[in-house]
């Protein structure tokens, strides 16, 4: 007769299918539409069962939301260290790629961190911003390596307002202590390619083929062209 499971562990066991059945649930209808009694009754049990780990809708939404951050940054950083520190551009390139491929592997969990926000719903920095910075520190760190080489082109660079200048602190104390044009210049190629993998993700991609890896890697090649040296 095997051992019952420790009550940490069946937790921590029904804390994942809680979430796994969110997202679920958030494919089919939209987080908008996300009900924890929804969740219980698919589930098949009773409300105050989620209540015990998910004390609400929102509290459900921020745990996925750090997930999906997890997930992301893993891709991003294990895409980084597959290729050695002295090969930059390769590394950017790869970083670039896994952003794409993760997108389209878990297109909810992409919507969730970057997608319209939900009504009703304000994102509590203190649990999301160490995940979310994490996320972005692969690109960085690339960027921030590329500028101590002297190989960043970037020339009349906007400079960041001053009155944003204490979040881009925030954000170096979880994301690591790059330089504020580092981590700028690693925004705008974030938005870059973010506005082609939303178009892509959201079915509005013009007909540059049977998806949109040939203009993803287009813009790819853009963006070394026209920051690297």
């Amino acid at each position: 007769m095997s051992p019952r499971p420790r009550r940490t562990e069946q937790t921590n066991n029904l804390a994942e299918v809680i979430k796994e059945t969110a997202l679920r649930h958030i494919a089919q209808n939209g987080a908008s539409a996300l009900s924890l009694r929804a969740i219980a009754r698919d589930l098949n049990i009773t409300a105050p069962a989620i209540y015990n780990y998910f004390p609400d809708r929102d509290a459900l939404i921020t745990a996925l939301i750090v997930d999906a951050y997890t997930s992301f940054g893993d891709w991003q950083l294990n895409a980084r260290d597959a290729l050695p520190e002295s090969d930059p551009v390769g590394r950017m390139h790869a970083i670039g790629a896994a952003y794409r491929a993760w997108a389209l592997a878990y297109p909810q969990r992409y919507q969730l961190i970057f997608g319209t926000p939900m009504p009703g719903y304000n994102a509590p920095m203190q649990q999301v911003l160490p995940a979310a910075a994490r996320s972005l520190s692969a690109l960085v760190s690339v960027v921030d390596a590329l500028r101590q080489a002297g190989r960043l082109q970037i020339t009349n660079f906007p400079a960041v307002q001053e009155a944003y200048l204490p979040a881009f602190e925030m954000w170096k104390a979880y994301g690591g202590n790059y330089d504020t044009l580092s981590l700028s210049v690693a925004i705008l190629v974030w938005a870059r390619v973010h506005g082609l993998v939303s178009l892509e993700i959201g079915n509005n991609l013009p007909p540059f083929g049977p998806d949109g890896g040939a203009l993803y890697e287009y813009e790819l090649q853009t963006l070394q062209r026209q920051f690297l040296e």
